[in-house]
């Protein structure tokens, strides 16, 4: 026991950036999982494998109507999030990293949330809106649409970012996985004709990724280049400076785990429950965005400040 809370605590990147739900229950469970693997020698991008298809089962299951098809989806994409938890922890407890498994886990979440939004759209197409005669149609794939792709994927990036900002303030570069278009760019410039098209599709892809999340960081970036001309690394910044970013940014993990799965996935357990589903997108379009500007706004105002100091 006293060794699984060991290596539990070795995979906590930092209290500041885990979410409670997370620690006290997928992370454990996703370790269970990790260690059984380890010992059975499978492999984790299997894993992922298999937390893309339970991800797919469960948008299948809600697509349906009624209670049973329902709690179903919500028991998949429990257990496709507790895969997702247990193929990092396996890749490291068994020194597997691939670049294969590193796209498909960069890309699960996004395959999950992409055919649930399809199943709810499926679902709610010939349903009456609310208070109306009105069926839905194709205004629901309008709904989801703006939900999924304007509002989802953009706020989800972005509390990724955040989050990766603020491990690297605190733990320097090993402890956190912030990167820039400059360098992925350069990776992808750097291969060659003969290299794999999945390793080119991942750079590039990738890249572009870093890339929109720079666009949406003016200040951010104002701030990174102030730190590289004045102090030339972030380690090499006044500790008191470095502590005062790390305050400001601290009260806005919050936010940024609100912005990710957990919230999410209950609000789509609690809203297909009660036959309701299309609250989850107004939700993603309403609430999640009015946190994801109060979020932006916060973080490029601290940066600014911070940005002030140093020149």
């Amino acid at each position: 026991m006293g060794k699984f809370k060991e290596i539990l605590n070795a995979s906590i990147k930092s209290q500041d950036t885990e979410e409670w739900l997370d620690m006290r229950f997928n992370r454990p469970v996703g370790l269970v999982m990790a260690l059984a693997g380890k010992r059975l020698g499978v492999h984790p991008t299997a894993i992922t494998v298999v937390s893309v298809v339970l991800g797919v089962a469960a948008a299948c299951m809600f697509a349906h109507t009624d209670v049973w098809h329902n709690v179903a989806g919500v028991v998949l994409l429990m257990f496709a999030n507790f895969c997702d938890s247990a193929d990092g922890q396996l890749a490291r407890l068994a020194d597997k990293k691939t670049l294969v498994g590193r796209v498909l886990d960069g890309f699960a979440g996004d395959i999950w949330f992409f055919c649930i939004y399809a199943a709810l759209c499926v679902r709610m197409m010939w349903q009456p809106m609310p208070g109306t005669d009105v069926v839905w149609g194709v205004w629901i794939w309008v709904l989801a649409f703006i939900a999924g792709v304007l509002c989802h994927s953009p706020q989800s990036s972005l509390a990724d970012y955040y989050r990766q900002i603020h491990l690297f303030f605190l733990k320097g570069k090993e402890g956190s996985e912030l990167d820039t278009y400059a360098s992925q760019r350069a990776i992808y410039d750097g291969l060659s004709k003969h290299s794999p098209l999945i390793e080119k599709a991942f750079y590039f892809n990738y890249a572009n990724y870093c890339k929109s999340q720079e666009r949406r960081t003016p200040e951010f970036q104002k701030m990174m280049a102030a730190i590289r001309c004045k102090f030339c690394d972030v380690s090499a910044m006044p500790e008191a400076l470095r502590e005062e970013f790390l305050d400001g940014s601290r009260p806005l993990m919050k936010y940024t785990n609100i912005l990710t799965f957990n919230v999410r996935a209950i609000c789509i357990y609690v809203t297909c429950l009660a036959g309701c589903p299309w609250m989850y997108m107004l939700f993603e379009i309403i609430v999640l965005t009015i946190l994801y500007i109060y979020m932006h706004k916060r973080h490029e105002s601290l940066c600014a400040s911070i940005t002030g100091k140093i020149v």
